[in-house]
């Protein structure tokens, strides 16, 4: 969108929220780069130029805006909306991938010699992976400056930096001010929370937002000992790369309170990126609303309660075992059968809180579980027990980078995955905006009572209309039914 530049000038003249994270505008005169919603008095058009990332305006020597703070604007949409290599890309460097691995980890995660991954960022974003790391590096920096009382050197490295020195000549470069002034400065502000060892932010999300889907799916659906609603917070536990979390998501009206508890403070990036992920936050509802409204059956489902997003997961291969395991199951009985596997299987951890005791267990833990152990059918259990083998050799992989059609035939080709896994494993686990559930006991009966094609077959060729959105269609339709999904626990 960055090269659409009047469309561009429309949107900062009007202050319009939702462009934010779509795209970034660099003033000349002051050097400073903001998101399209800055209160400050927008500059004259001759002075505007724009770029598609911020780490884009970081390289080209712009330093971010104190009043409206772009590098905390809601992730593009367009990354969660695509399968490209550009788009994988961007997930796994939102990840920390580069961080952890390098720019050749990403590119060996991608298939692609890091010459090539380096030159199709620079071609769409401005911007290399390594300088798209350090933008996020200092958005994490800048995060735990601000919101903890975690020493300076502490911060360096728990945000990525290899060094301390790094640390301080990116933070004075990127916002103007050192470290220090930084947490100077926001001690004049909310004060930093009062918990030892919780990290509390704010996650950003382009409006409207509908929280009743949302959090009532993942209420509703909760595996005892690892997730559970309390005091109107999803809590749930975090399997991460250095240690493991604790996390707390709290719907508020133009945030999500979230509230870490991290072994490690190197994982805040990733603990983050999952939360946002979990959550669909990088979304853009206004993009989804608009066409599913054009279908006059679908329009005042939208209308009565717009903002609907797709509540996904914080692990690929935990959801795609929980899939197996609901298989033609009540949500109660799904619920059970996997809290059985987290008790028999899950590593215990400690909740100061209490309620939450396990973290789901890894493909390994699960790969030599007695099948006989399951009160599953004999079918569902070597379904399971094959999944479960090709997730831990790795032949199987569901993250982030996962290409979507590929995914979709390793799936099928497993023993006992139809149409109904294989896509909610593509809407939930891998991301796919366009995954859509027409063997869904609640679609069927939401299409009878709208009065939409019954068949699965005839059902599919009328949601061509609501492409490439139809796994929001599918959260709207699931409205029809009055079930415990739609609603956030009193």
């Amino acid at each position: 969108m960055h090269t659409d530049t009047e469309r561009c000038v429309r949107a900062v003249q009007s202050k319009d929220a939702r462009f934010d994270g779509w795209f970034f505008t660099a003033v000349l005169t002051t050097r400073i780069y903001c998101r399209p919603s800055c209160p400050v008095v927008p500059p004259k058009v001759r002075n505007m130029t724009f770029y598609p990332s911020a780490a884009a305006c970081q390289q080209a020597g712009f330093r971010a805006c104190k009043r409206c703070r772009p590098d905390t604007s809601p992730g593009s949409p367009e990354w969660n909306a695509r399968a490209d290599s550009v788009a994988r890309a961007m997930r796994l460097i939102r990840d920390g991938v580069v961080d952890r691995e390098g720019v050749p980890g990403l590119a060996s995660r991608l298939g692609y010699s890091a010459r090539q991954i380096e030159r199709q960022l620079l071609a769409e974003l401005g911007a290399g992976p390594l300088a798209l790391a350090r933008a996020q590096r200092a958005q994490t920096a800048r995060l735990l400056i601000e919101t903890t009382t975690l020493p300076l050197a502490e911060v360096a490295f728990a945000a990525g930096f290899s060094s301390v020195r790094t640390f301080n000549e990116t933070v004075r470069e990127v916002f103007a001010l050192a470290p220090g002034e930084l947490r100077t400065r926001a001690a004049r502000g909310p004060l930093a929370p009062a918990t030892p060892g919780v990290i509390a932010l704010r996650l950003p999300y382009r409006a409207p937002l509908n929280p009743s889907n949302l959090f009532g799916h993942l209420a509703a659906t909760a595996v005892p000992g690892i997730e559970e609603w309390r005091d109107g917070a999803y809590r749930r536990t975090l399997t991460l790369p250095y240690g493991h979390g604790i996390v707390a998501l709290t719907p508020q009206p133009d945030h999500i309170a979230c509230r870490l508890s991290l072994t490690d403070p190197r994982d805040l990036t990733q603990a983050i990126s999952r939360c946002r992920w979990l959550l669909d936050l990088d979304a853009d509802p206004v993009a989804v609303d608009s066409q599913l409204r054009t279908d006059p059956l679908l329009a005042p489902l939208v209308d009565a309660g717009p903002g609907r997003r797709v509540p996904r997961t914080v692990d690929g291969a935990e959801f795609a075992v929980r899939a197996v395991l609901g298989q033609q199951v009540s949500t109660a009985a799904a619920r059970t059968h996997a809290a059985r596997l987290v008790t028999a299987h899950g590593v215990e951890v400690e909740d100061p809180e209490g309620g939450l005791t396990h973290l789901f267990p890894a493909p390994q833990a699960l790969a030599g579980l007695d099948p006989e152990s399951l009160a599953l059918p004999r079918t569902r259990r070597t379904t399971l027990t094959t999944l479960v083998a090709a997730l831990a050799d790795g032949k199987l992989r569901l993250g982030t980078d996962t290409d979507w059609e590929r995914a979709r035939a390793e799936l099928s080709a497993l023993p006992g995955f139809g149409p109904w896994p294989v896509e909610v494993i593509a809407m939930r686990a891998l991301g796919d905006p366009d995954a859509f559930l027409p063997t869904d006991l609640g679609i069927r009966r939401a299409a009878e009572r709208l009065g939409l094609p019954a068949t699965p077959a005839a059902l599919t060729a009328r949601a061509a209309d609501w492409r490439p959105w139809r796994a929001y269609a599918v959260q709207y339709l699931w409205t029809v039914d009055d079930h415990p999904i739609n609603h956030l626990p009193a």
